[in-house]
C-alpha cells in the first residue's frame, strides 16, 4: 500500500475519483477533506426488518409526515422465520409504517434488501444511506452507499444531511482475469488477508483497472458487499459497461449513467490485485479477517454447507454451484443448504433446470431472505464446520454458541459439501474430470415487481394508522447526560468486539428488536451472561438509594476496534436502556461509534493505550466537569479518576460539533425535542 500524497510532491487529486465526484454533488456541509465532517444530500434509503421497526419508530417520535428522499425501500429479508406471532406483527407494523410515510415495502420472501435493490432502484451518481451495514453493496452499481444507524436513516428519511467523517479514498486496482475456479468472492478474501478487519476504517475502497472488465456488476457486488468486513466507509465501483448490461437486463436501461474517475487521479492510498494471481481462499472461524488459501486447510471435516447471501447474492452463484451438484450427490453427513437471495433468482434458477439439479444433489431449498446469515435458522452443530458464502462468521452469530462457521466462495463451498471435507474447487474438478463450471444457460425471465409494494398517494397516506402490536415498546426516554459520574466498570472486553456480541442476532433474540426491554436482557449476554442482571441490579440499587441517573450509570471499557459488524443500532440503545453513559475504548468501529452517540453515551479512548491494561472489571471511575468537557471550544481530552486504585487516566474523544451537543442532550431525539421548543 502507498499513499498518493506521499512525500516527494505528488499533489493529492482524489477530486477525480468517482467517489469524489459523487460526494462534490451532494456536498451540502462541510468540504472534503479527510478527517472533518461532512454533510451529504441522500437520495435513497434502505431499511430492513431487523432494523426498521426502530427506524419507523424514530419517525414517528421526531413527527415526520412523508419521506423526503428520492425512493425510500422498506424490506423484510432478516426475520422471516415464524416460529411465533412477534415476527408476523412487526412485518405487519412495517408494512403501515411504510404506507403511512411514502415508503416502497418489499414483502417478506421477496427476498435480501441489497441485491433485490440494486434490481430495481439502484442508480449510478446516487447516494444511499442504509439501516444496514452491508448497504456498501449498492457501489457494485457506482452508488455512495453507506450503512449507517437507524437514527442517521431516519433523518436522512427527513431530508436532513448524512453526516459523517470523510474518509480517505483507497484506489484498488484491479488487473488480469480470475482464473478458473475462482470467483469474486476470492477478491474481497484477498483484500480481507492483506489488510484484516479494520484496514480501511475511515476509507472508501474505490475499485479500477483493466480487470474489472471481467467482472460483471453481480461480481462487483459480492467485492462490495464484504467492504464493510473491512471497516470501510464504503466501497465504489465506476459505471461502465458491465453496469450498463446489468441495467438493461432489469428492463432499466434508461437508468444508465456512465462514471469513472479521472484518467490523472491520484488516490490517498493505492493497493493493486492481479486477478489472475489469485487462488480459492477462505476465512477460518471466527474472523472475516483469518484468511488462508483453501488448500492449506483441505481435508478438515464439512458438516453443513450454505449458499447465498448478500455476499454472493447473484444468478450466476447459485448457477455454479447447480452445475458442480448435477447428476452427483452430497456427502454422507453433510447438509448442503441454499437460499435463494430473490425470488426473482429462484423463478431464473428454476426456468434453467437448476432447482432441479439441486434438490437431486440432496440439496435443501430454502426461501429467499438472509436466514442462516443472521442466525435466522439454519444454526451449525456445536464444534462443527459449517462452510458458507456469507459476509461474517463471528462467534455465535450463527445461533450456535460454539460454532465453528468458515467464509468461501460457492465454488468452495459445493465442492466441500460433495467431498464432505474442506476441498480446493480446482482439486475437486482435476478429480471430477471437469475443466471449468459449465452453466446452465441463463435466460433472464422479465423483473417481477408483484412483491414490492409502492407507497400510496399522499392524500391516502395520511390516514394510515400504524398497525402496532404487543411486541413493539416505545422508545425508551433519554435523560441528558450528566456533568459528573461516579459509575463502575461493569464489563471489560477485549479486542473486535462485535455488534452480534453487543446485541446478538438469532432466533431468540432477533424477534425482540421492537421491544427495548426485552431485548436488553441479551445483552452483552456471550461476553458475560450476568451484565444484564448486574446492570439492573445497580439501577434498582440507585433508585432505592434516591440517586438519580447519574447513579444509576455504568461504563463499558472496550480494546481495538470495538463494535465492529452489523449496524445495528440497538447495540448502543439496550446498553442504554440499562444504564452505560461511557464507552472507553482503544479505539471504534464507524457506525457503533456514530450509535452510542445517536443515543447519548459517550465514546472515550485512551491517550494511552497501556491504561486500557490498568483499568478492572469493577473498578469505580469518577468523571468530573463533563458538560464543560463536551463544550465547543473546549479541548477533546479530559481526566478520569479510577478511585479504586487511586490513579488518573488522560482520554480524549473525537466528536465533532453537532455530536458534542447530540451527547449533552442525551441523543438526537432529545435534542431535536430541545430545538423545537
Amino acid at each position: 500500500m502507498r499513499g498518493g500524497g506521499a512525500d516527494g510532491g505528488d499533489e493529492r487529486r482524489t477530486n477525480g475519483s468517482v467517489a469524489h465526484k459523487i460526494m462534490a454533488e451532494h456536498l451540502v456541509e462541510g468540504r472534503l477533506e479527510p478527517g472533518t465532517q461532512v454533510g451529504l444530500r441522500v437520495d435513497q434509503t434502505l431499511t430492513q426488518d431487523a432494523t426498521g421497526t426502530l427506524v419507523m419508530q424514530e419517525l414517528e417520535a421526531i413527527g415526520l409526515d412523508r419521506v423526503r428522499t428520492e425512493v425510500s425501500v422498506q424490506y423484510v429479508d432478516h426475520n422471516i422465520l415464524q416460529t411465533d406471532e412477534r415476527n408476523a406483527e412487526d412485518h405487519a407494523f412495517l408494512r403501515s409504517a411504510a404506507r403511512r410515510f411514502g415508503v416502497w415495502y418489499s414483502k417478506p420472501g421477496n427476498g435480501v434488501s441489497h441485491p433485490v435493490h440494486m434490481q430495481h432502484f439502484g442508480l449510478p451518481g446516487k447516494t444511499m444511506a442504509g439501516s444496514d451495514s452491508h448497504t456498501c453493496a449498492a457501489g457494485s452499481l457506482g452508488m455512495f452507499a453507506v450503512g449507517t444507524g437507524g437514527l442517521e436513516v431516519a433523518l436522512a428519511m427527513a431530508g436532513r444531511p448524512l453526516r459523517i467523517t470523510m474518509p480517505e479514498i483507497w484506489g484498488i486496482r484491479l488487473t488480469g482475469e480470475l482464473p478458473d475456479w475462482v470467483s469474486a468472492k476470492d477478491v474481497v478474501l484477498e483484500m480481507l488477508r492483506r489488510h484484516g478487519v479494520k484496514g480501511a476504517v475511515n476509507r472508501v475502497l474505490e475499485y479500477y483497472g483493466p480487470g474489472l472488465a471481467s467482472l460483471s456488476a453481480m461480481d462487483r457486488h459480492v467485492i462490495a458487499n464484504m467492504g464493510a468486513e473491512l471497516g470501510a466507509t464504503t466501497s465504489v465501483f465506476p459505471s461502465d459497461e458491465a453496469v450498463r448490461d446489468f441495467l438493461r437486463s432489469e428492463g432499466r436501461a434508461d437508468a444508465y449513467r456512465p462514471l469513472a474517475a479521472d484518467e490523472d487521479v491520484r488516490y490517498d492510498l493505492d493497493d493493486e490485485i492481479d486477478l489472475s494471481s489469485l487462488e480459492p481462499l477462505i476465512a477460518r472461524p471466527t474472523s472475516p479477517g483469518n484468511v488462508v488459501a483453501v488448500r492449506e486447510v483441505a481435508g478438515e471435516p464439512c458438516d453443513q454447507a450454505v449458499v447465498g447471501s448478500s455476499a454472493n447474492p447473484g444468478l450466476r452463484d447459485f448457477a455454479v454451484a447447480a452445475a458442480m451438484a448435477k447428476g452427483r450427490q452430497t456427502a454422507p453427513g453433510v447438509s448442503f443448504d441454499v437460499n435463494p437471495t430473490s425470488r426473482e433468482i429462484l423463478q431464473d434458477l428454476s426456468k434453467a433446470g437448476a432447482v432441479f439439479d439441486l434438490i437431486a444433489a440432496g440439496a435443501r431449498i430454502h426461501q429467499a431472505g438472509c436466514l442462516g446469515c443472521i442466525g435466522m435458522g439454519q444454526a451449525p452443530a456445536a464444534n462443527r464446520n459449517s462452510l458458507r458464502t456469507f459476509p461474517r462468521n463471528f462467534p455465535g452469530r450463527s445461533g450456535t454458541e460454539e460454532d465453528a462457521v468458515w467464509l468461501c466462495s460457492p465454488e468452495t463451498a459445493t465442492a466441500s459439501a460433495l467431498t464432505g471435507v474442506v476441498t480446493d474447487p480446482r482439486e475437486w474438478a482435476a478429480r471430477a474430470g471437469v475443466d471449468r463450471p459449465e452453466l446452465p444457460v441463463l435466460r433472464r425471465l422479465p423483473p417481477n415487481e408483484a412483491m414490492l409494494e409502492p407507497p400510496p398517494p399522499p392524500a391516502e397516506a395520511v390516514h394510515v394508522q400504524l398497525d402496532r402490536g404487543p411486541n413493539i415498546s416505545a422508545l425508551p426516554d433519554l435523560d441528558p447526560l450528566p456533568d459528573t459520574l461516579d459509575a463502575p466498570v461493569l464489563l471489560k472486553t477485549g479486542d473486535d468486539v462485535s455488534t452480534d456480541e453487543i446485541s446478538p442476532a438469532g432466533a431468540r433474540a432477533l424477534p425482540h428488536r421492537s421491544n427495548i426491554p426485552a431485548l436488553a436482557t441479551f445483552t452483552f449476554t456471550r461476553l458475560d451472561p450476568d451484565y444484564p442482571a448486574r446492570a439492573t441490579e445497580h439501577q434498582e440499587a440507585a433508585v432505592k438509594s434516591g440517586g438519580d441517573s447519574a447513579v444509576a450509570a455504568h461504563v463499558v471499557v472496550g480494546g481495538d476496534n470495538y463494535g465492529q459488524g452489523s449496524s445495528r443500532e440497538h447495540a448502543a440503545l439496550t446498553p442504554r436502556y440499562l444504564g452505560l453513559r461511557v464507552v472507553i475504548a482503544k479505539s471504534y468501529a464507524r457506525i457503533h461509534w456514530q450509535n452510542l452517540t445517536n443515543f447519548g453515551v459517550l465514546p472515550l479512548e485512551f491517550v494511552d493505550p497501556a491504561d486500557y491494561d490498568r483499568v478492572q472489571h469493577d473498578d469505580q471511575l469518577h468523571f468530573e466537569g463533563l458538560r464543560a468537557a463536551l463544550g465547543d471550544e473546549a479541548e477533546p481530552v479530559l481526566r478520569v479518576r479510577n478511585t479504586t486504585r487511586g490513579e488518573e487516566y488522560t482520554l480524549r474523544h473525537r466528536l465533532p460539533p453537532s455530536r458534542r451537543a447530540t451527547v449533552l442532550a442525551g441523543g438526537i431525539i432529545p435534542a431535536l425535542a430541545a430545538e423545537e421548543s
